[in-house]
């Protein structure tokens, strides 16, 4: 009874760890892998078309029966898989104690979006009586982030931008402090002259937005003569200062992709000394063949073919002896 209930609890273990594999990684090789990103994949793209398509009122009074369907379908199967991930995460050594564990895994980044991503369902289910609830369906979208689990691209957008956050922040700040100066000037050149317009100071950052994006919607623009003086300066270093983050997010996919070569080699050259070793004790072997089969045949022996053929075989007999 006590082996039967120690394999039981093996067996359980052996399960939720292949859960927990399957789920968090992305292996080629895993069928049941492969299947689950395929799945994911296929799902939040159906799941994402029909929110889009659900706001067509004449396609969703044509389609309103398909289009439930294939929301429910997706609610189900990725509550499925939240709850699947919850409970097998514990296999991990990061998340091992069945509480605490649990809790932390919950708030990592990527599962946390597996839970707003269906949690706005439940919600309105709770209390169909708030308004703001129904608001909350749009993190459906945010399905699509799921994805990034299964693209490596996503994950080196986001490396990227984690590792280059402090220069971004910094690029953010400047920006912020340079719209704040140049409304609050704008709006002391302006104000007299456009009281509708430039009305306030915080009134006058649309116009610093789009002026420093470079967009100039023309909605709003200076007609005063120390107006225009400020909007053309603000133009011109908008150009620039708005090249900054993008100047700072290549660099940082320049240095990944310097990483990922630099890692691939440092993987491979061990491999590469393994095969180079292989190959020299394989060559070593080989000659002993070739020694004894020339002894077994006699000096004189003139088919090299045959010569070869018995030294092939004896090397083959070599290696799975020896294994070489």
């Amino acid at each position: 009874m006590r082996v039967k209930r120690s394999f039981d609890i093996a067996m359980y273990g052996d399960i939720k760890r292949r859960v927990y594999e399957v789920l968090e990684g992305s292996e080629s090789q895993d069928w049941l892998s492969r299947l689950d990103d395929f799945s994911v994949t296929f799902l939040v793209v159906l799941d994402v078309a029909d929110f889009i398509l659900k706001t067509s009122p004449s396609f969703y009074s044509h389609y309103q029966l398909s289009l439930l369907s294939i929301e429910r379908v997706a609610l189900v199967y990725f509550t499925i898989l939240y709850v699947l991930q919850v409970w097998s995460c514990t296999v991990d050594a990061r998340y091992s104690h069945p509480i605490k564990g649990r809790l932390k895994y919950i708030f990592t980044p990527l599962v946390l979006i597996d839970l707003m991503a269906i949690l706005p369902f439940y919600l309105m289910a709770i209390f169909p009586q708030f308004v703001l609830i129904e608001f909350l369906e749009v993190f459906r979208l945010l399905r699509l982030l799921k994805l990034i689990r299964y693209s490596e691209s996503l994950r080196t957008i986001l490396r990227v931008l984690g590792n280059k956050r402090q220069e971004l922040f910094m690029t953010f700040l400047e920006v912020l402090i340079l719209l704040v100066f140049s409304s609050s000037l704008m709006y002391f050149a302006e104000n007299k002259a456009q009281p509708e317009a430039f009305s306030s100071i915080s009134g006058a950052m649309w116009w610093g937005v789009v002026t420093l994006t470079t967009v100039g919607y023309g909605d709003v623009y200076p007609i005063t003569a120390m107006g225009k003086f400020f909007g053309s300066m603000l133009a011109f270093i908008g150009i620039g200062l708005f090249a900054l983050p993008a100047g700072i997010i290549a660099s940082g996919f320049s240095e990944e992709v310097q990483r990922k070569k630099e890692l691939n080699k440092d993987n491979y050259l061990p491999k590469l000394e393994e095969i180079a070793d292989y190959i020299d004790r394989s060559a070593e072997v080989m000659k002993l063949c070739v020694d004894a089969a020339k002894r077994k045949l006699g000096d004189d022996f003139s088919d090299e073919k045959i010569l070869c053929e018995l030294a092939s075989l004896l090397y083959e007999d070599a290696v799975k002896k020896f294994n070489f």
